[in-house]
């Protein structure tokens, strides 16, 4: 655990202020869920709630069904990091924060096609530069309402063509991932 220098005091409610730059960095906003954690020395973690996070092994399950499918790589992320990965190499993804792109994305629920040669294309992680990928398929998960997630098709093949097909597929393991976690 790292130490901020940062000390604040309980209001008469119970609250506790997360100062701004903390919550800046950890890219926590207004109405996001924190779980809460305590330990033996009386620590108390507060940390980001993933409702995705809790469906983790059948995300990667998820993931691998789909790139044994259709050959492409394939990402679940939750409102802020890649969560599950399945084909290309994990590192380049697996827990990297997600690009505005992508969160813009899930906020509007808004789908996103676009193959190799195409004007339009997407930046996936935080540190990508816009030539990581040449195709990429994406669709929201929606659940409660909520966008808390997305599912991703992604090639480096230059000639990687994402089509309806492959659009259909993110938008229904997208929806029935959002319906696992209604239940």
């Amino acid at each position: 655990m790292k130490a901020t220098g940062i000390v604040r005091r309980i209001d008469e409610l119970g609250r506790v202020v997360i100062p701004k730059e903390i919550r800046r960095t950890l890219r926590i906003r207004e109405g996001d869920p924190l779980e809460i954690f305590t330990d033996r020395e009386g620590e108390v973690i507060l940390k980001k709630y993933s409702p995705i996070g809790e469906l983790g092994d059948f995300a990667k399950e998820y993931a691998e069904a789909l790139h044994l499918c259709l050959g492409h790589i394939a990402a679940i992320c939750d409102k802020d990091n890649i969560i599950a990965v399945a084909g290309g190499s994990r590192k380049d993804l697996i827990d990297k924060p997600l690009h505005p792109d992508v969160e813009k994305l899930m906020i509007s629920r808004e789908r996103f096609l676009a193959s190799a040669g195409s004007t339009e294309q997407i930046r996936i992680t935080a540190d990508d530069d816009g030539s990581t990928y040449t195709a990429a398929a994406i669709a929201p998960i929606i659940s409660g309402g909520d966008a808390i997630g997305a599912v991703m098709l992604l090639s480096r093949d230059e000639n990687a063509v994402m089509g309806r097909a492959e659009q259909k597929t993110c938008e229904t393991a997208a929806s029935f991932m959002g319906k696992q976690m209604e239940n």
